[in-house]
């Protein structure tokens, strides 16, 4: 339910925010990822979550340059 809201969250953006929100989305995984190997972290799960994340914005940009392309 939950990543049903963010798609649609993600699909009212625009491909500025889009990209802004992907430098920010990757930046924050990576911090989550190197404090989790010093420290690991009370819920791994935040990373897939992370991760995931990334990967819906990727593809809805990916989506939009090959609409915009066509």
């Amino acid at each position: 339910m939950k990543s049903s809201v963010q798609n649609k969250e993600i699909k009212e953006l625009t491909t500025a925010e889009l990209e802004e929100k992907l430098k920010a989305a990757v930046a924050d995984y990576s911090k989550k990822k190197l404090n989790h190997a010093i420290t690991p972290l009370e819920s791994p799960i935040q990373i897939r979550d992370s991760r995931k994340y990334i990967a819906r914005l990727k593809t809805e940009l990916s989506n939009r340059r090959i609409n915009n392309a066509q």
